[in-house]
């Protein structure tokens, strides 16, 4: 037998010396078996690293006991919210299994659904979607998504408050003193883009200053779009200050663009973030940014998820963490000189 070989009950059996029969009763724990018998065939289970298929286990018993981790993508804010779901599910007496969608939501709108449909029922008793294009119970077993589509409310959700942390963002920049301060805005699809939009707008006019529509641009929370748009302001004939990127990535993104075109940051042009994944920090200058919970966002999810599984009838629910500004050196006052705390 090749190494790349799977495994089967058929192999377990004649190492063991006993018919498929009999190994099926002891991996399903039923009658009928010596113990002697019992306690060899195991041994060769445990030798070979046999695992019965979830297919087959689920059509068995009816559940798997997998949950599936659903993501568009795997990048820094999915990779962080799994680090915290990975912690929620210890001890439960549930796996865990991660599948991306491999690329751009906007190539693939619908996608947890067709991934849903696909997994649920033989592969896993239930899901987390991470920032799901679409939202919807019907592939029945139970849901939790994670910074959701803004369309039907009828499953449990967990999020942060991106309102108030967009605003928190702007108002950092205000306090600078940048008067020209630009959003390149995340998906249009999610909430989460929609209300840090909402949060700026709301900063500034609170500051009395008028949102100018040029200043803001879409950047799809990507890293192409997001240095196009950086690119499209500083081409203006008036470019801003400073620039709100709507999430760690279109911000590092941002960074980047405005470095190669030769700007200081700091000194020339201001630029916060929104995540506060590992990798704001390690940028040059490190990038101010707004922290959220995401860890804690996917451990919440996870129990949401597991509670339901459980069979608590628990109300839909919908979850909305704090979020805080994380001040570094990527931002400072217009014309070079380094605000307070920077």
């Amino acid at each position: 037998m090749t190494p790349s070989e799977r495994i089967t009950i058929h192999d377990v059996a004649r190492q063991a010396g006993v018919s498929v029969a009999t190994v099926s009763k002891v991996i399903n724990q039923r009658y009928g078996v010596a113990q002697q018998t019992s306690t060899k065939v195991q041994l060769v289970i445990d030798e070979l690293g046999y695992e019965s298929s979830l297919v087959a286990r689920s059509l068995r018993n009816r559940t798997t006991n997998v949950i599936g981790i659903l993501v568009s993508d795997i990048e820094p804010f999915s990779a962080e919210l799994l680090k915290g779901a990975a912690r929620a599910i210890r001890g439960t007496g549930y796996e865990l299994v991660v599948y991306s969608a491999g690329g751009s939501t906007a190539d693939h709108v619908g996608w947890e659904s067709r991934a849903l449909t696909r997994l649920s029922g033989t592969l896993i008793d239930g899901a987390v979607l991470v920032t799901p294009t679409v939202v919807a119970r019907s592939f029945g077993a139970p849901v939790v998504a994670v910074d959701p589509h803004t369309g039907r409310e009828d499953v449990s959700t967990v999020d942060s408050d991106n309102e108030r942390g967009a605003q928190l963002a702007t108002e950092h920049l205000v306090e600078l003193g940048h008067r020209r301060i630009a959003l390149v805005g995340g998906r249009r699809d999610l909430k989460s883009s929609q209300l840090r939009e909402l949060g700026y707008r709301t900063a500034l006019a609170r500051a009395g200053l008028e949102v100018d529509p040029l200043l803001i641009r879409d950047g799809d929370y990507e890293e192409t779009a997001s240095s196009a748009a950086a690119n499209e302001l500083l081409d203006l004939d008036e470019p801003p200050t400073a620039i709100f990127g709507a999430n760690d990535l279109s911000a590092i993104a941002i960074l980047d663009a405005a470095l190669s075109r030769g700007y200081r940051v700091p000194e020339d042009l201001s630029i916060i973030g929104f995540d506060n994944v590992p990798e704001s920090a390690l940028t040059q200058p490190p990038l101010t940014t707004i922290h959220q919970p995401i860890q804690e966002m996917g451990f919440l999810a996870v129990k949401t998820l597991v509670s339901l599984l459980s069979g608590e009838s628990l109300p839909v629910s919908h979850q909305t963490l704090p979020t805080h500004l994380v001040p570094r050196q990527s931002t400072g006052v217009p014309g070079g000189r380094r605000g307070k705390g920077q």
